[in-house]
């Protein structure tokens, strides 16, 4: 028997699109789909002192350029960075886990201009925090 691989124009992708109000942000990024669109990135949750005790990483290249920020922070700065990071961390690290990252598109408030695409609502329900 041999091992069916089905070719990229013989897959359906659907489109998900996911509100992120009040969801904590590990539950969030666990979720994955084909297209996943995440609304309402800056009222995501984040679970105990996490906002003030997590910090995030980024490095420039150059020597002793590591800089580092609360989380908190980066929330307030820029959510939506806050969200691809947290998912990009769940993801495999090497060229599967950025072809499905970039499949994630991420907005700070309820619009989005992927409406054409008819994505469908996923509720995601979770215990008490």
């Amino acid at each position: 028997m041999r091992t069916y691989s089905p070719k990229p124009t013989d897959v359906q992708r659907q489109w998900h699109v996911i509100d992120a109000r009040d969801v904590v942000l590990g539950r969030l990024a666990t979720h994955t789909g084909d297209f996943v669109i995440i609304i309402n990135a800056d009222k995501v949750h984040l679970s105990g002192n996490k906002r003030e005790d997590k910090l995030a990483y980024r490095h420039s290249g150059y020597p002793g350029g590591l800089r580092s920020i609360k989380y908190g922070d980066l929330i307030d700065k820029d959510p939506r960075k806050a969200v691809e990071k947290a998912v990009r961390g769940m993801l495999p690290k090497n060229s599967l886990g950025r072809q499905m990252l970039s499949k994630l598109k991420v907005y700070r408030g309820e619009e989005h201009p992927h409406a054409a695409q008819k994505p469908e609502p996923f509720v995601i329900t979770q215990v008490a925090q």
